[in-house]
Order: structure tokens, then sequence, then C-alpha cells
């Protein structure tokens, strides 16, 4: 059937794919019985299409909160613990599929909280369906506060306002090199990358920098060799691209082919995934970039991951890998959840999210409370740059683990 995506519903017990009599039993199994042992949590993801590695990233983050939780015992939900299922949707990086998907995980597959599609952009259109049943939503990946100006109760969103990105990137490159001062920004017209760019324009300008060139290119594109040459001609210090992983490999491959030399090159969101480093090689050399998380912060919390550390180590022995920023959003997501669940002793919505909009906790994240749009307001992002094949936190100071470096002199 032509669209038809069935989820993906994953028992966090194991990561094993489903076989065909687990996915009979499962079809089988009366809600209502599910209903009585677990806690069921929607996730749509874009699991196929154009932001399929994001949708990776998001999914082991909440599998390992999950997993974790199960391995504990579950969610305590008054005097019983309940375990914890997740019910994922594909909307093969279609917005007006991720809204769908959000009313049918609501309404047919009867999940009790859900999580937000990726990115601004889908976040914001899916909010209305959770806002229409009154059931509470986080947004492991939606900075831009266009997302949370609705008026909406049942949106939270574990990322700061995008110009807590710019703003430390600007004074950092204004300390650091004063004959900066003429900026370039290419920016993906979507959502996030563009509320982004403009954030940066915003904070350059408040600089007395120079923009000298603002182009914006389609979702999708697969050629930026023309916007590139564009940009060469202004001869910018300062270049800053937005989009996600698979735009910023490109346009960062494309740069190097008309051998474009800038002071500093800035790229956001791709160079805090080690897949950016792996494909771009010796090119992601000093590309900066900013985030909200950085496995060196060291944060004690309450959660149960208790620590940044121990999340880390966890991710490694799941994943045999470093996390990054998305995959310790999606867990976050997971842990704000069960602290929430937990205060409230019930499954009852509304409570829930009163516990939400009143919560002020300590977190292997770092520190969460969320402000009157329901937008975390409690985190200093880092910043950093690829220095030698890795990710080099040069903000904030306490957890700096070098210099800030220029792409060229």
């Amino acid at each position: 059937m032509p669209g038809f995506n069935p989820p993906v519903t994953r028992s966090t017990r194991s990561l094993l794919k489903l076989t065909l009599s687990t996915v009979l039993a499962a079809t089988l199994l009366p809600t209502t019985a599910l209903a009585q042992d677990t806690i069921r949590f929607g996730a749509p993801l874009p699991i196929t299409g154009p932001l399929a590695p994001e949708a990776v990233k998001q999914q082991q983050g909440y599998d390992l909160w999950a997993e974790t939780v199960n391995s504990a015992g579950g969610i305590k939900v008054g005097a019983k613990k309940m375990k914890v299922e997740i019910v994922y949707i594909d909307y093969q990086s279609n917005t007006p599929r991720a809204v769908q998907a959000a009313e049918r995980l609501i309404t047919q597959e009867n999940v009790h909280f859900l999580f937000s599609p990726f990115g601004s952009g889908a976040a914001k259109a899916a909010s209305t369906v959770s806002e229409k049943y009154g059931v509470p939503t986080i947004a492991a990946t939606a900075s831009s506060a266009q997302v949370y100006d609705q008026g909406y109760k049942n949106l939270f969103g574990t990322f700061t306002p995008n110009g807590t990105l710019t703003e430390p990137l600007s004074d950092i490159v204004t300390k650091k090199a004063p004959g900066v001062q003429r900026v370039a920004i290419l920016a993906r017209n979507d959502l996030f990358p563009l509320a982004i760019a403009q954030e940066m324009e915003k904070s350059a300008k408040a600089r007395g920098l120079n923009v000298v060139f603002f182009e914006k290119y389609a979702i999708n594109t697969l050629d930026h060799s023309s916007a590139i040459a564009q940009l060469k001609s202004v001869s910018p210090h300062w270049i800053f691209a937005t989009g996600y992983i698979n735009d910023l490999v490109l346009i960062k491959k494309q740069m190097a082919d008309q051998r474009i030399e800038a002071a500093v090159i800035t790229m956001i969101a791709g160079p805090a995934y080690q897949e950016f480093i792996d494909a771009v090689g010796k090119g992601a050399e000093n590309v900066s970039s900013a985030a909200w998380w950085h496995p060196a912060a060291r944060y004690k919390g309450t959660d149960i991951f208790g620590t940044t550390e121990r999340y880390t180590k966890l991710f490694r022995d799941r994943y045999k890998a470093d996390p990054d920023y998305g995959h310790a959003s999606a867990s976050v997501s997971g842990v704000l959840f069960q602290m929430a669940i937990e205060k409230a002793g019930t499954l009852d919505r509304a409570k829930v999210r009163e516990q939400l909009s009143a919560m002020n906790v300590q977190t292997f994240w770092g520190p969460v409370k969320f402000g009157p749009t329901g937008q975390i307001n409690s985190l200093e992002p880092p910043v950093f740059q690829i220095q030698g094949g890795r990710t080099v936190v040069v903000h904030p100071a306490a957890i700096k683990q070098g210099e800030f470096k220029l792409t060229v002199k």
C-alpha cells in the first residue's frame, strides 16, 4: 500500500530485529494488556530519506535510555514499576508524514507520551497534534524559538534558543581574530538551519562585522557549486554554513574542490558528529561548530544515568562509539519523562505535564528548567572545533579542552 509505514515497536530489552513471530505476537496481544504492563512512548523518526543519519542517533539515544530503565526494573509509577516500550514510525524525512505519524501514534498505537519528530520544522508541525489530544511531548532536536511561540502547554524542548550558540561563537572569533570583518552565510532553507543562520547574522552585525553574503539553498540540494562560487567571489573572512550532516559534508567537499580559504569556517550542525569527520577527512580540520552538549561535560545528575561520565561509558559499551549531542538529547528526553512520571506518581497526562512545567533538576545533560514557552533556558552550550581529527571544546571554561585556532592565518 503506497505511503503505508507500519510502526516499529521495539522491546527495549533487546535490539534484535523483530521476527515474524514476534510481530504476530505483538499484533495479537490486546492493547489493554500492554497498557497494564508498559508505558508506551511514541517516536516518529525519519528512518529513511535524507535525514536518516539523524534518526539513527535519536533511536540509539532513546533505546539506551529505555534499556537502562528496564534493566533497573522500569519506571516507578506510584507503588509499582512499569517497563518502557518505544513505538517508532518512519515518516521518510517528510514533514506532512511526520504529522500523520504523530496522530497515528496517539490515536491508533495508544501511546501515553510522545517524542517530537526530528528538527524544528517537523517538531513545530507535529506539535499541533499533541496539543489537540493533550499529550505531553518532548522535542529532542528543536531549538528555534518559532517552535515554542504558539502558546501550547504540552510541548517541551531540550535545546536552548539558537542565539545561545551564535553569541559565544561570535565572541570567540572577534577576540581571537579581530581582522575578521567579512562574513558569508550559506543556509539550508529549513526552519532550524535558516533560523540559526539569521541568529548568526544578528550576532555578527551586533559586533560590527559586515555580512557580505547570505544565500539560502533548497532542501535536498545535491550541488552547491554555484552558490560556493558566488561565496568565493566576495572573499569572506568567516564562512558560516548551516544544514544537516549530508548537506554540510557535501558543502565542505565542494568548498575544497574550489579551493576556498577563510580564517574561520563554521558549520552547524554536522561537525558535532564523528560521521562528518570521517567523511570530510583532513578537510574537517579547524572547522568550528557549537551544540547543546558534549561528552567532555562533567555534570552530576539525579537521573538514572547519574553523571555525564557514566552516560558516556554506557553509550560506548552499547554502541562502541562516543555519544554526541544528538544521542544525548534523545536520552535526556526519556530521562525527563521518567522523572516527571515518578514525581507525579501517575500516568495521568495533565499531572505529568504539570511536573514537566515545574521541573528544575540536575541531569547528565546538565541543569534542566523549562521557560514559560516550554523551551529549556538553563544550559550553556559548548563551542568546539575539530582539531587533530577529533572535537575539542573551546568554550565554556568549565569544560574547555583547548584553544580556538584559525583555519588559515
